[in-house]
């Protein structure tokens, strides 16, 4: 491969959906000029300008893969543009480049955004440096267990290429290596905003802080696109679906808005910025020795890098630390990377703590670390208390602890029945580690915990986004498919198709759902059958129907699929006269034993080929007209 005329750097483009790909870019990046390559710019694919890839020489590719095969929000412009018809075979003749995937092997479409792509750049004239890496989540140590063999190989690839470029691969173990400089500078001010959230009414204060303080914050900047929130909550409803000694805790939330412009459709997802527990909060500013009451701004250091796209300049104020930390830092939650153990390792003032550290930063103790940290979901405060003689400056603090992530909810209330209201389907995360410690979910712990006849001055930021169920037309044939809290957002459809039913015609309906059992987790069960029973959406009289499959309350496992194939007759007339699937729950075998079941009536009840159904549904989700929305 001859690499004359190129110039003599790496371009690393990440797009990632919750921060993983940016970290393994980031460390992309971090490798690169540990060898010697003279110049490394690491950037999320949203703000490169596509067009100019053909003048790249070297480009390495970091992309997860979200939903279903879904590409990333930040892939989403670069894909379209690579899609163009008139870019020939031979546009990007002359680059050569690398790409990484991260992905889940347990979802049905494992991986699909990095194949795409790589497919893509081969059809467009690009040559692979190295056969494509594939991150798997169900790895024994995690989507890094793919990733160290992968880069060895894509550095002596790159150094027999042309050792110009990576002079120096031997300096990526050097364990006597010193420390780079932080990327990030924090300021502190005598003076800055310190709105009383979330507590203060005054909501255009604290949407200005929390605007601030994630713009501020050089993960969330990256990997957050709307920064102010939408809207402002509070919760009016907290109630429980399951008994109260059941082992499953489903929530059923509602929230009035607070501020003006309420819009949303069925089928949009609510997103939430939870609140941290204080005493996490402050046992973390107490561990790292800082001041709660000082006043703060973060900027970037010029590296040579291209710098984030921080608007810090545009506020005049700068942001208390206690709330800057609240709002951007998940220390009592997240897991922190492998970086952050290396770094740490820099600071450790016991010679056994450092000895610790540098194990599990290297290749070697990448096994244990991964036992150590992720299975047992050891969070940044937690790690930091097991190295006690580690003081890590607040400028590293800032750049490596995991941002304070929203969390997504399918809203399950229609606007048109519930106007200035909005309603979710919760399940409350708990689970117990491998050293038995009890581990709660963030966001549906504290939502639980709040009850709104003395949480009224709560107030809860929110932003709506768009999901992966449109919001169907009234005359549009429904076969919708929710096991657990997948019946969450159909939920909504039938109560718009109720109210929508009052004035104009509806076409039929039909919903399957599924649980565990009718006694502890038939959620929604009154509503259910209530619009199951004439002249309800649900109902025979409207060409609808209800269907509900209790798993464990037989000896025979009994699913939502075989609920379908006993109705294989109405499925198939409803297709057949165009109706639209909408299919939402869990994101791990249900979505693939699903489909595969409509592909099994598809060829049934059509009598044609399994293979023939299977292109007949593939046609029919082009048209728009089968969609899944699922989680993990």
């Amino acid at each position: 491969m001859d690499l004359e005329g190129k110039p003599n750097r790496i371009l690393v483009l990440y797009a990632s959906q919750t921060g993983n790909a940016m970290d393994v870019a980031e460390r992309i990046g971090r490798e690169a000029e540990r060898c010697g390559c003279s110049y490394v710019e690491v950037l999320s694919m949203d703000s490169f300008d596509a067009n100019c890839l053909p003048k790249e020489g070297i480009v390495i590719f970091v992309v997860s893969t979200t939903g279903q095969g879904d590409n990333p929000d930040p892939m989403k412009v670069f894909w379209r543009f690579l899609l163009q018809r008139h870019l020939g075979n031979n546009w990007l003749k002359g680059l050569q480049y690398a790409v990484f995937g991260l992905g889940d092997s347990g979802y049905q479409k494992y991986n699909f955004a990095a194949k795409k792509l790589d497919k893509r750049l081969i059809d467009l004239g690009a040559k692979p440096i190295i056969h494509r890496g594939l991150g798997d989540d169900q790895h024994r140590a995690g989507y890094e267990g793919i990733l160290d063999p992968w880069l060895i190989s894509l550095w002596k690839m790159l150094n027999g290429m042309n050792s110009a470029i990576l002079p120096r691969i031997s300096a990526i173990y050097d364990t006597n290596r010193t420390l780079e400089h932080p990327k990030y500078k924090v300021k502190y001010h005598s003076t800055g905003l310190n709105s009383d959230f979330p507590t203060s009414k005054d909501f255009n204060t604290c949407g200005k802080m929390i605007e601030m303080a994630r713009l501020m914050s050089p993960l969330a900047q990256q990997i957050f696109g709307d920064n102010r929130p939408d809207h402002f909550l509070q919760m009016v409803k907290n109630e429980r679906l399951t008994k109260a000694d059941s082992s499953r805790d489903l929530r059923h939330f509602e929230f009035e808005f607070l501020t003006p412009g309420a819009d949303y459709h069925v089928g949009d997802v609510l997103e939430i910025l939870p609140t941290q527990n204080p005493v996490a909060v402050d046992a973390f500013i107490k561990r790292c020795n800082l001041d709660p009451n000082s006043y703060i701004t973060v900027h970037h250091k010029e590296n040579g890098r291209r710098p984030f796209i921080s608007h810090a300049d545009d506020f005049p104020n700068a942001i208390n630390l206690r709330a800057f930390v609240a709002l951007t830092m998940d220390v009592a939650s997240a897991s922190p990377r492998r970086y952050f153990f290396e770094v740490m390792s820099f600071f450790a003032a016991a010679v056994h703590e450092k000895e610790r550290l540098q194990y599990f930063a290297s290749s070697e103790g990448r096994d244990d670390l991964y036992q150590y940290n992720q299975k047992e979901r050891r969070t940044v405060l937690e790690v930091l208390e097991d190295f006690p003689s580690v003081q890590m400056p607040f400028e590293w603090l800032v750049q490596l602890v995991p941002p304070l992530r929203t969390r997504a909810f399918s809203i399950s209330s229609s606007p048109l029945a519930h106007p200035n209201q909005v309603h979710i389907t919760v399940s409350v995360v708990s689970w117990i580690s491998p050293y038995k410690r009890t581990r709660h979910g963030l966001c549906s712990t504290w939502l639980a915990g709040l009850d709104p006849r003395d949480s009224k001055e709560i107030y809860i930021p929110v932003w709506i986004h768009h999901g992966s169920l449109p919001p169907p037309a009234p005359m549009l044939p429904l076969i919708l498919i929710g096991p657990g809290t997948g019946c969450a957002p159909f939920r909504a459809f039938i109560e718009e198709r109720a109210v929508q039913k009052e004035c104009s015609p509806i076409a039929p309906t039909l919903f399957f759902f599924g649980c565990r059992n009718q006694e502890n987790d038939f959620i929604y069960k009154d509503f259910w059958l209530s619009h199951a029973q004439s002249p309800g959406v649900l109902s025979a009289e409207n060409g609808g129907g209800f269907f509900v499959a209790f798993s464990r309350d037989q000896p025979t496992k009994m699913y939502v699929q075989h609920k379908m194939k006993e109705e294989s007759a109405r499925i198939w007339s409803l297709l057949s006269s165009g109706a639209a699937i909408y299919l939402a729950g869990s994101s791990t075998k249900m979505p693939a034993d699903v489909t595969s079941t409509v592909e099994e009536i598809i060829a049934q009840e059509s009598g044609s080929s399994k293979d023939s159904a299977a292109r007949w549904l593939k046609l029919h989700e082009r048209c728009g007209k089968f969609h899944i929305e699922a989680w993990s």
